[in-house]
């Protein structure tokens, strides 16, 4: 047999093996993808193992993450220090970098974690976006530094989820000519065939999209490298290559099958599949020396290629030095915030204003910052005023306003795949209620610490007329559910400098702002520095302790010093941007803040109240929402429901009496 076939088969039966170890996984994709990939990564990708963050490396995304054994055994053969032999035979067992799905952060050359389907296609559409909005911006005449491709395979469920549909569709509008697709067009999901459910024609469908799309036999090592020259060549033209493949090839039983999707093919199995492929029945993990000399050429390539990378590097300006990373940029200096004077102090402004009057005085500061909106800038304030729009013919640097369209949940996973390319630090927003479009996105920005930034504009009832659809009730607690997501709801323009600068300056993970509608007051005690704490004394009692503490977010913050001013000067109110931030903090602070010895605490949010209990303890008293919203102008739901600062005065009496 040939080389190319013999790595090819390294790659199967590493799959059937360590999948038969761990009685748990799923060997068909990677028995069917096999030929295609060992095509891709010996003949056209451009890697070094020996430096798995090379800003100008191509990416590689294995959007179909169930067959995770697929990328760790090419991960293994090309050489990447961290995934040995040894961790793939520990595959999905505790602590191993060999996770049933692929995350990032356990080992080199993982450029995303996927496993919920259309993710992974999706976040390759933001590394190809990043990788054009870089290269126009550092490359010139002289030196080109940034110049690869994103590849991804893709299967039938990745193209089934509508995340994908979002995406593939702003990849073709874009003209995203270097992002290139291996859909494994098996014709099989866990449910059996795709017929039962799916029956589109797929390359018509990425046509549509403004696509080259082409079909060929997948196995077919020849035919696949052609397809991948014909998708590089095509440089208009984002491409998908749709591999007629079969699942678990060369298992004599259960190819075509989806007995062979999720679960182990079975010793007897696989002693057949071996056998039938000319392979040595033992040892178990057998890998020839000729597979490996194979990856070890095409390493080699890379390392070459990263040689002269790194020299043409070394000769570029800092400015251009900037662009030329894997992690996304945060700001340097605190100063850049605490200098911002923006807002009157008599004047009312909305927290989206705010939001978006803090991003147009950042906007040359952090040329790294590139946002846009799901087609709610007007509403969302996300527009850089001194830029353009990023279009499929311009995406310089005087571009830097992505229209995403209405695509929340394909808008989510590209700023994913923004942020994981690195050099870039994206933003986009929507209204709060459509964050339950995008949360699988979100929740997947957590897991891996990316530091996105989400504008979470209209956050609560008090958008008013457009009614229960459009009023957020639950979404706040539920997103501050989501580990690693910090949750700002500031109270007033001066928090919302705040809460930017904490969304920007987080390195670990994302951050959501919520925003209001409506206009609110600069408050007297409100404080950006102590806001960065997550949570800061905002009206404080004239006494050594408080009679009570009242404790809000957003706009009844200001609710709250109404009312506290009302019912006596021996209320304390706390302000609350963060409850991540504030949880960070030392426990000195906090219960400076909040002082174990007070027990009457009342809490107001113009949302559901279950979390809150966490802050006013078992005796004290929570004012919410638990009921969806109902269409009136903001000042009649805030007077039939309690939210002045005249009812919150008589709640806490009723309270405290």
């Amino acid at each position: 047999m040939s080389t190319m076939e013999l790595a090819a088969k390294t790659i199967k039966t590493l799959s059937m093996d360590a999948v038969e170890a761990a009685q748990s996984g799923h060997p068909g994709m990677p028995m069917g993808m096999a030929d295609a990939a060992t095509v891709l990564w010996t003949r056209f990708l451009k890697f070094n193992p020996d430096d798995p963050e090379w800003a100008d490396r191509d990416r590689f995304v294995l959007s179909a993450g169930h067959g995770s054994m697929l990328l760790y055994s090419l991960l293994h053969l090309s050489g990447y220090p961290e995934m040995t032999l040894d961790e793939i035979k520990q595959f999905r067992q505790w602590g191993a970098r060999t996770a049933g799905h692929p995350e990032f952060g356990e080992a080199g050359g993982i450029e995303t974690t996927t496993g919920p389907l259309g993710q992974g296609i999706s976040n390759a559409v933001g590394m190809a976006l990043a990788e054009r909005l870089i290269a126009e911006r550092v490359n010139d005449a002289e030196s080109t530094l940034v110049d690869h491709y994103t590849y991804t395979i893709a299967g039938d469920g990745c193209l089934m989820e509508g995340v994908a549909y979002e995406a593939a569709s702003l990849a073709g509008h874009l003209k995203l000519g270097k992002l290139i697709v291996l859909f494994d067009d098996n014709s099989i999901t866990i449910d059996g065939s795709t017929d039962i459910s799916f029956s589109e024609d797929i390359v018509a469908r990425f046509e549509s999209f403004g696509w080259h799309a082409t079909r060929i036999d997948g196995h077919d090592h020849d035919e696949v490298a052609a397809a991948i020259q014909a998708a590089q060549d095509e440089s208009e033209r984002p491409s998908i290559i749709c591999c007629r493949t079969h699942i678990g090839h060369g298992s004599p039983n259960k190819q075509d099958k989806s007995a062979a999707h999720g679960a182990p093919l079975g010793a007897e199995e696989i002693r057949l599949t071996k056998e039938g492929m000319g392979w040595p029945q033992e040892p178990a993990f057998h890998v020839p020396a000729e597979a490996r000399t194979l990856f070890e050429k095409a390493a080699n390539r890379g390392r070459e290629e990263y040689a002269a990378w790194k020299a043409k590097e070394e000769g570029a300006s800092s400015a251009k030095k900037r662009w030329l990373t894997s992690t996304p940029p945060t700001p340097s200096s605190a100063e850049i915030f605490e200098s911002l004077d923006l807002f009157d102090e008599d004047a009312k402004i909305a927290t989206r204003k705010a939001s978006g009057a803090v991003l147009n005085a950042l906007q040359h500061t952090l040329p790294e910052l590139i946002g846009g909106s799901a087609d709610l800038a007007g509403s969302n304030n996300t527009d850089l005023k001194d830029f353009g729009d990023v279009t499929a013919t311009d995406m310089g640097a005087q571009h830097r306003n992505i229209r995403y369209g209405v695509r929340e949940h394909g808008m989510g996973a590209i700023m994913n795949g923004m942020c994981l390319h690195g050099g870039l630090r994206p933003y986009a927003g929507t209204f709060l209620v459509f964050s339950d479009y995008m949360r699988p996105s979100v929740r997947l920005a957590a897991l891996m610490g990316q530091p996105v930034v989400y504008v979470f504009t209209h956050d609560s009832v008090f958008l008013g007329e457009d009614g229960p659809t459009h009023q957020p009730i639950e979404h706040a607690m539920s997103l501050r559910l989501i580990p690693n997501l910090h949750v700002l709801r500031p109270g007033d323009g001066e928090e919302t400098i705040a809460a930017w600068q904490h969304a920007l300056q987080r390195s670990e993970g994302p951050s959501a702002l919520l925003l209001t509608r409506q206009g609110l007051p600069i408050l007297e005690g409100s404080d950006r520095k102590k806001a960065l704490r997550g949570a800061y004394i905002a009206h404080k009692e004239s006494g050594d302790t408080p009679r009570a503490i009242l404790m809000a977010t957003g706009s009844e913050l200001h609710l709250a010093v109404e009312a506290a001013k009302e019912i006596g000067d021996d209320i304390r109110v706390v302000s609350m941007p963060c409850f991540e931030a504030f949880e960070a903090q030392s426990s000195e602070y906090k219960d400076e803040v909040l002082p174990p010895s007070v027990q009457a605490r009342v809490a107001i949010e113009a949302g559901q109240t279950i979390g809150w209990e966490r802050y006013t303890g078992t005796q004290g008293a929570i004012h919410g929402i638990q009921r969806f919203g109902t269409s009136a102008p903001a000042g009649r739901i805030a007077k039939e429901w309690g939210f002045t600062s005249e009812a919150f005065a008589a709640f806490v009496r009723n309270y405290l009496s």
